[in-house]
């Protein structure tokens, strides 16, 4: 495993989700109450982008289907054993940082 810078906390107003492509991967990025969450971005319903939904809270819904998924841990909130992955962060200055599998280029 291995910390990959992801986005810069200026990236993501607050209150919204944005979509980022890292290592291979396209993670949402949401800003929520002054808090960071990551996760996969697209609905396994039908492949929406995650960042583009609906906030409620800790919340995020589909923008096709209304599937809703906690931000903080990737579980959809109609079935909590089915989910989508979440990752790992950290800030360090207005760097956000998510942890995925592999080295990051240059380490």
């Amino acid at each position: 495993m291995g910390w990959w810078l992801l986005a810069r906390a200026g990236d993501v107003p607050l209150g919204e989700g944005r979509a980022f492509e890292v290592a291979g991967r396209t993670i949402a990025l949401f800003h929520i109450a002054g808090q960071w969450h990551a996760i996969e971005d697209q609905c396994p319903h039908m492949g929406a982008s995650l960042a583009a939904g609906y906030l409620e809270g800790c919340v995020v819904a589909c923008p096709w289907h209304a599937w809703r998924f906690d931000l903080r841990d990737g579980s959809w909130c109609d079935n909590p054993r089915v989910k989508i992955d979440a990752f790992q962060l950290k800030v360090e200055g207005d760097q956000i940082w998510v942890e995925l599998p592999g080295e990051p280029p240059g380490d």
